[in-house]
């Protein structure tokens, strides 16, 4: 139903930020590290937003860029995960590192977050992961062949396409975004460059 908003920030505080647009104020749930991107309080604010719908309460979460949306999403579609448990997880790590966890199974940086338990950490890194060997299994997570040929599957590279699918990108235009980075690079810096040039057109088309 929303997909961004684009106004002037009139309040924010652990939890929530709220943005005027046309003279109604939108109350957004987000992370922590959102409201560290925000501007100031009277200053024009962009926040993606998922519209969240329970039996007694409409709930709108608020994003600073579109990864981070993508993550949450990711995030609460994993059972067992709600969308207080998805916001802890996106206070504590950044969309990159939340991909790179679930991609090398490393489910221990997960628990960094309030309320995430070793199990349910355990749960998301696999239930993710899994996600990825599917779209393997079905060939379409494909590498783009480069100046040195195609890239190796067990590349930095390689795993940078698998991180951002775990996120909701899909495998082409994840493999065509990283393929224009070094590959030599390590896996977190080809994620973040990466997500860093997604979000930069997804701002330009809007």
């Amino acid at each position: 139903m929303f997909y961004r908003l684009r106004g002037t920030l009139i309040h924010e505080e652990p939890g929530f930020a709220a943005i005027e647009c046309g003279g109604v104020g939108f109350k957004c749930l987000t992370s922590m590290n959102t409201l560290k991107a925000l501007p100031k309080v009277g200053e024009e604010a962009v926040l993606y937003t998922h519209l969240n719908v329970r039996e007694d309460a409409l709930d709108l979460f608020g994003f600073a860029t579109v990864s981070e949306l993508n993550c949450f999403k990711m995030l609460t579609g994993v059972s067992g995960v709600g969308p207080k448990v998805a916001l802890a997880i996106l206070s504590e790590l950044s969309p990159e590192q939340v991909a790179v966890a679930v991609a090398t199974g490393d489910s221990k940086s997960l628990t960094r977050a309030s309320g995430v338990g070793p199990k349910l950490a355990q749960r998301i890194a696999l239930e993710l992961r899994d996600k990825v060997k599917d779209l393997q299994k079905e060939g379409s997570v494909q590498l783009p062949a480069s100046g040195a040929g195609l890239v190796s599957a067990s590349s930095n590279a390689a795993a940078a396409v698998n991180a951002l699918t775990v996120l909701g990108y899909q495998p082409s235009d994840a493999a065509a975004v990283v393929a224009k980075f070094d590959s030599s690079l390590p896996v977190e810096e080809l994620i973040r460059l990466s997500l860093k040039s997604m979000d930069t057109g997804a701002r330009g088309t809007k």
